[in-house]
């Protein structure tokens, strides 16, 4: 018996019933060889953390555009921070931590250079609009490892590109990334958002601090043992009634008080400017796109769609530096 088989027998005996088994996986696109020592979510794990745009995420933004400070999130960040709840999470309920994590660590792969911002501009201007969770899904199976992919499973893949409100995973673990996602966020921008004197705790409003918290560390904990004691043993990861509220009511404070902040995203109408105008100029130029997408365009990709591949996977400091080469005048120089 391989390592792997014993993994795979232990989880039969310590996870709940309803969790996702690797050895129940529905498999891959792609058939291939079992590793003898990694049951197939920890694989895919695995071949997310390698990946080149799970390193891009270290310079991407996640809400604050360069903000004046080492402590600010980034992408990346703001995906371990995901990564971390969930797990915690799933342990608690007995599933699987692999799945999760996987799902987790891919979950943003696809989220363009500038936050939400350069997923706006993208969206705005591409003829099939953009959105960062099918990006994420479109990362992994066509445009990593220089065009092959990396064929993950099924659960890993359903659980990445429905990590958005709107749609629920087919996992229990799917789920948990799905709910993590958004109290990560939440916690973590609005600690952002203090360190930039932008709130106090004294400012979230008395109805929500009553029910999840007056702290940062408080209302994280209340998130977490909230879904924690009201999804053992049921079929659906979710939060209490009470705590959902209190939940999209800190949403809603959030939007109106950071996310469209002047003073929080002051630079973002540049960022966008600068998404467009780069697609704009790429769509005229194809000729100088990376050789991936080149060769994608010569196999039918639509020109369109490859620039948004292009751009979308650049960093917030790539974007920048391409934009300068390509119209900002350089010093003229006699040798």
């Amino acid at each position: 018996m391989t390592i792997r088989e014993e993994l795979e027998l232990r989880e039969k005996e310590i996870l709940a019933p309803w969790a996702c088994f690797s050895v129940d996986s529905k498999g891959r696109n792609e058939q291939e060889e079992q590793c003898d020592i990694r049951p197939v979510f920890q694989r895919d794990r695995d071949r997310i953390l390698h990946s080149k745009s799970f390193r891009r995420l270290k310079d991407k933004t996640q809400v604050f555009l360069s903000p004046d400070g080492d402590h600010y999130r980034t992408r990346m960040t703001h995906t371990l921070e995901v990564s971390q709840n969930a797990r915690t999470i799933a342990k608690a309920l007995r599933l699987n931590e692999d799945l999760v994590e996987a799902i987790a660590l891919g979950h943003d792969l696809g989220h363009t250079p500038f936050g939400h911002a350069g997923e706006r501009a993208l969206n705005r201007i591409s003829p099939d609009g953009f959105r960062h969770h099918e990006q994420s899904l479109r990362m992994v199976d066509v445009l990593e490892k220089n065009g092959a992919g990396l064929n993950l499973t099924w659960e890993v893949r359903d659980g990445i590109v429905k990590h958005q409100m709107n749609t629920i995973p087919a996992t229990l673990e799917g789920q948990i990334v799905r709910l993590s996602d958004k109290i990560a966020y939440i916690h973590h921008d609005m600690d952002d958002a203090i360190r930039g004197g932008i709130l106090t705790d004294d400012d979230v409003p008395e109805e929500i601090a009553r029910v999840v918290g007056r702290t940062l560390g408080q209302r994280l904990d209340r998130f977490i043992h909230d879904i924690i004691t009201s999804s053992q043993g049921k079929a659906q990861i979710r939060m209490s009634d009470e705590v959902e509220q209190a939940f999209h009511k800190m949403r809603a404070f959030m939007f109106e008080n950071v996310y469209t902040n002047p003073k929080a995203k002051a630079e973002e109408s540049r960022a966008e400017n600068m998404v467009e105008v780069l697609y704009a100029y790429y769509c005229r130029h194809s000729e100088e796109l990376p050789e991936l997408q080149k060769r994608m365009i010569e196999a039918g990709t639509p020109v369109h769609t490859a620039v948004c591949d292009y751009i979308s996977s650049m960093t917030d400091r790539y974007a920048i530096k391409t934009f300068e080469s390509l119209y900002i005048p350089r010093t003229w120089d006699v040798m």
